[in-house]
């Protein structure tokens, strides 16, 4: 075992250098920081200055290496915008985004999972029904359901906040809006919006794995020795497709917070994707780039979880890994 988490965290670790020349080098082309920062007035000699303080006139291995350096250290830099530490403005807003990813997920796995299950086993009206409603689901941007969420139950009949957290309650430096009624409710139509493409990726996910497990040879030698039907859906069928799917629910995860961009955007959710498409607007690259390098982490650290469930799931793994 220590040797498989030692091959998945070396693999971790290219990848995160990887990520972090991406976004060293992909932000340095999206124009000049300090036209940004000053105002027309403001001499070339000053503009000059500024450039020489920030480091933009060193070499761009030495602003990489520096690069590295401090993200190596917890040291990510100040905002060119704001001035202020871009840690403190990612710690700020991680709480949202965190938030509304986790509620998504739970939503579309609470609804997703038996679906699926119910249309790999049922055939009929409603089967059909939530099969086609899945393919609306995935058919219909993002942006366009938050859009209509927020006319029907916002606009025409008033139930629901239309933007913004609500009230939050305040635990140590995170700010959660779980904890109260006017956030829960300013959460539901953004989580539904984020959570309603998730749902249909994972309902048929399940159904395709489930009605291929209940094809293989043991299914039906476990039918023929009588177990009943809810131990043999349950307990073999669908303890079977439950490995394919941990893979798409850690990803959904990461992609969940990695592109609630939109989301947030549509609903003005104070979180991590609104705060990247400000500092888009206004060149803010240490902003940018740590938000890249910090998703980047996200999905690798969920990546390496889901190897090790797989790890203590699926006795095939345990058995290449001690092959190897």
């Amino acid at each position: 075992m220590l040797s498989f988490i030692f091959q998945r965290l070396l693999q971790s670790v290219f990848v995160m250098l990887a990520v972090s020349l991406i976004a060293f080098s992909l932000f340095r082309f999206v124009g000049d920081p300090v036209a940004q920062m000053v105002g027309q007035e403001t001499s070339i000699e000053d503009q000059e200055n500024l450039r020489e303080r920030l480091g933009l006139n060193d070499s761009l291995v030495t602003q990489y290496a520096r690069f590295v350096g401090n993200l190596t250290r917890g040291e990510f830099g100040y905002s060119y915008r704001t001035r202020q530490p871009v840690s403190e403005m990612i710690i700020s807003r991680l709480p949202a985004t965190l938030e509304l990813g986790f509620v998504s997920l739970i939503i579309s796995l609470l609804v997703g999972i038996p679906a699926g299950i119910y249309t790999a086993l049922k055939t009929g009206f409603l089967s059909n029904a939530l099969l086609v409603a899945t393919l609306v689901g995935i058919s219909i941007p993002t942006f366009v359901i938050g859009i209509f969420l927020i006319y029907v139950f916002g606009v025409e009949l008033g139930w629901l906040p239309t933007f913004g957290r609500g009230d939050t309650v305040q635990i140590g430096w995170w700010q959660s809006s779980l904890l109260s009624w006017d956030g829960l409710k300013s959460m539901l139509l953004p989580a539904v919006t984020l959570g309603i493409y998730q749902l249909t990726l994972t309902m048929r996910l399940v159904r395709a794995e489930m009605q291929d497990v209940l094809k293989t040879d043991y299914i039906k030698f476990a039918t023929a020795r009588g177990i009943n039907y809810r131990s043999l859906y349950v307990n073999h069928a669908f303890r079977n497709t439950l490995v394919p799917v941990i893979t798409i629910v850690g990803l959904q995860l990461g992609g969940i917070i990695a592109f609630s961009i939109v989301t947030e955007s549509v609903f003005q959710w104070p979180g991590m994707g609104l705060l990247f498409l400000d500092s888009i607007r206004y060149v803010d690259i240490p902003v940018m780039s740590v938000y890249l390098v910090l998703i980047a982490v996200m999905f690798v650290s969920i990546n390496l979880l889901v190897d090790l469930l797989y790890f203590f799931i699926d006795p095939r793994v345990r058995l290449k890994s001690a092959k190897g």
